[in-house]
């Protein structure tokens, strides 16, 4: 199959969306498929040689973060050439509310098109006022895709489509061997991974560093209590803390090393979620998760399970934060539960289960025809209902009470 793929965000900075586009793209050449990607990328950034790089981006606030997206009539003609070049069976969008190369993607291409939509966007005001202008380009979409609950939610009640709740894959192997090749030291001490844009207020590091001002603080501390240590992955300015040893950007093998040699993998986030590939792929390594409640992460660590993969604390609140980090880091055999709850449930996201999931989503929305660029003196499309897909197995999120946009760092 002639699969042509679009991202939003650029490839100049690691993101969630990316990393997953990225993956399932591998993982649908590594078994025959023709794939091509385009979204923005700066001439000089490294990037897979089935990635079209579609030219620099600029910081655009968008869903509670910054995003690096592309504007402009050049994006227009990339994408006009992408898709007239491509001949491609299927067309699958990323993020398609997205002001960048995704929407005019949609607004350009007709034919047989996937959308997956990653973010919850709820808190989005730009959405919502443009929410008029993009139903009638989401009619396109003959088949669409929700990561989580919450996207799916937001989706049905905002935009009144309904997709099909396939989560993020993620390629757990590496994270898997770290584990035996960094276990952790017995040495009193227990080591702490954060993972998150330093400068980013709702990755949550200003909360950790809080966390463990209190924990030192303590009058009830006891000289027997293993000691906290904390290594931060993620770019931005240091903040000078005892016990906390920064690394900036790193690449996807020095973090599985990293996760791989940690006890505990703490996600402080505040909110802006609709996943958490970095919990999951901190699950594979074997650490014990410590994770704000938000409803993402609630639903990754199947929070309501009788033998849930995560210790949640209150989002927003490092005194809770301070309770759940030291319970875990005094109680071995709680950490070792976690832990094993966790391999358990990393499993479940790995890609060939997901992979084939979004493939069943090609398949029926594929009908023998090529995606082509829509005619101006082309009508709109009739309503295209997207299909609800019955998968031939459950989703791990599906009926999950869970919040989780993700991004790798």
């Amino acid at each position: 199959m002639k699969i042509g793929m679009v991202c939003p965000y650029s490839f100049d900075e690691p993101g969630g969306v990316q990393a997953h586009i990225i993956d399932v793209a591998q993982h649908f050449i590594d078994r025959g498929h023709d794939v091509r990607v385009i979204g923005p990328c700066s001439p000089e950034t490294p990037v897979p040689s089935f990635v079209v790089k579609g030219g620099k981006s600029l910081p655009i606030p968008y869903n509670g973060s910054v995003a690096r997206l592309s504007l402009g009539p050049a994006v227009d003609q990339k994408l006009a050439q992408f898709i007239e070049q491509g001949h491609f069976d299927v067309l699958h969008i990323h993020e398609p509310n997205s002001p960048s190369f995704s929407m005019r993607a949609l607004k350009l291409a007709q034919g047989p098109i996937v959308a997956t939509y990653h973010a919850s966007s709820s808190g989005s005001m730009l959405l919502k006022a443009a929410a008029p202008m993009l139903r009638p380009l989401l009619e396109k979409v003959r088949g669409g895709i929700a990561v989580s609950e919450m996207a799916r939610r937001w989706q049905v009640q905002q935009l009144g489509t309904d997709p099909v709740l396939i989560p993020n894959g993620v390629d757990t192997s590496m994270f898997v061997a770290a584990r035996s090749k960094e276990a952790p030291a017995s040495d009193g001490v227990v080591r702490v991974v954060f993972l998150g844009r330093i400068d980013e207020p709702r990755k949550g590091l200003q909360l950790l560093l809080e966390a463990l001002h209190i924990d030192r603080s303590r009058n009830n501390r006891s000289d027997t209590e293993p000691e906290l240590t904390v290594d931060v992955i993620g770019s931005g300015t240091p903040i000078d803390t005892p016990g906390v040893a920064y690394h900036g950007k790193v690449s996807d093998k020095e973090k599985a090393r990293l996760l791989g040699k940690a006890d505990i993998y703490v996600a402080p986030n505040t909110g802006g979620e609709s996943f958490g590939i970095v919990l999951v792929e901190a699950m594979a390594a074997g650490c014990a998760v410590v994770a704000s409640d938000i409803e993402a992460f609630k639903a990754v660590c199947n929070a309501d399970s009788d033998s849930p993969a995560g210790l949640l604390f209150r989002s927003g609140d490092s005194d809770s934060l301070q309770q759940a980090l030291r319970r875990a880091a005094n109680d071995s055999a709680l950490r070792n539960r976690l832990a094993n709850a966790g391999r358990a449930r990393a499993v479940e996201f790995d890609w060939d289960h997901v992979a084939a999931s979004i493939m069943r989503v090609y398949e029926t929305v594929a009908d023998g025809s090529t995606v082509t660029l829509e005619k101006p003196r082309d009508k709109p499309l009739s309503v295209l209902k997207t299909a609800r897909l019955q998968a031939n197995s459950p989703s791990p999120l599906h009926g999950a009470q869970g919040e989780c946009e993700e991004d790798k760092e």
